[in-house]
């Protein structure tokens, strides 16, 4: 409900009993119950736009809706691509190293390292790696879209 609606409201019962103190304390009820009806009218015929609103709108595609998501999702992880490496180590690396890892099965910290260099070159590995978290350097630039493209070219190969 419209807070515009609320105040319009309580604006027309507070100006009725104003004029009826005014103009008579004997119009003071009549003239807040007109002003009651008024809003009440007002406040009916706007929950039914909303609800011809609500009708009218297409019913949502269960089938989209997870393209949807992946498609937000996404764009919001090309966002985080050309920020600070502390936004790449709190948002990027993560999701990107879960994959890598999900990818390769690996589980042992030596294997999954050397896979790693094997696939991304130490390059690349740097902003994969799990382990290569540091937050002493957080304010230094990410390595932007460029390489999160090439990381996503070569996770897919797996």
């Amino acid at each position: 409900m419209s807070s515009r609606l609320l105040a319009s409201g309580f604006l027309a019962v507070l100006l009725a009993e104003v004029v009826g103190i005014l103009l008579g304390w004997r119009w003071a009820l009549p003239l807040g119950g007109v002003a009651l009806a008024l809003f009440g009218i007002q406040l009916t015929l706007r929950l039914a736009e909303s609800r011809t609103e609500l009708a009218g709108a297409p019913a949502g595609d269960d089938a989209m809706e997870p393209l949807l998501r992946w498609k937000a999702q996404t764009e919001e992880l090309i966002r985080w691509a050309d920020c600070t490496r502390g936004d790449w180590d709190r948002h990027l690396r993560p999701k990107l190293a879960r994959d890598f890892l999900v990818a390769t099965k690996q589980k042992e910290s030596a294997a999954v390292a050397s896979t790693g260099r094997l696939l991304f070159g130490d390059q690349l590995w740097q902003w994969v790696d799990p382990q290569n978290v540091s937050p002493g350097r957080r304010d230094e630039p990410g390595p932007g879209r460029d390489a999160l493209d090439e990381i996503l070219k070569r996770l897919e190969q797996v």
